[in-house]
C-alpha cells in the first residue's frame, strides 16, 4: 500500500461525504453488518451479537479478556471446555447470563 502525501490525503478527504458514510454505517449496524472483523462462521460472534453485547461486555460476562473474545470470533483460538459450556448457556438461555451481568 502506497503512503499518501498530505496533499493527496486532503484531496481524497475533500471528496468524501461523511454524513452519507455515517448514515450507511448506521444502517449496516442495525442490520447486523459492519461489526468489525467478525467471521461469519464464528459461533461466539453470533451468540454475542444475538445478546446485543459489545466484545468488552461479553468478555466481562464470561470472565475473559476482550482480546480472547476477538481471537475466538476470528477463529484464531478455540474456547476452553469451560468457556464452551458458558457459550452454550449464552446461546440457549441468554437471560440467565444477562441476569448475572446486571447483578454484578
Amino acid at each position: 500500500m502506497q503512503k499518501l502525501s498530505e496533499e493527496q490525503i486532503k484531496e481524497r478527504d475533500s471528496k468524501r461525504d461523511l454524513q452519507a458514510e455515517i448514515k450507511q454505517a448506521t444502517r449496516e449496524l442495525k442490520q447486523g453488518q459492519g461489526v468489525g472483523r467478525v467471521t461469519a462462521n464464528s459461533p461466539t460472534a453470533r451468540i454475542r451479537i444475538n445478546m446485543g453485547l459489545s466484545q468488552a461486555a461479553f468478555a466481562e460476562l464470561l470472565g475473559v479478556s476482550k482480546r480472547t473474545i476477538q481471537q475466538w470470533e476470528q477463529l484464531r483460538r478455540e474456547p476452553s471446555s469451560a468457556a464452551k459450556t458458558l457459550l452454550r448457556i449464552a446461546e440457549k438461555r441468554p437471560d440467565v447470563l444477562r441476569d448475572e451481568l446486571t447483578a454484578a
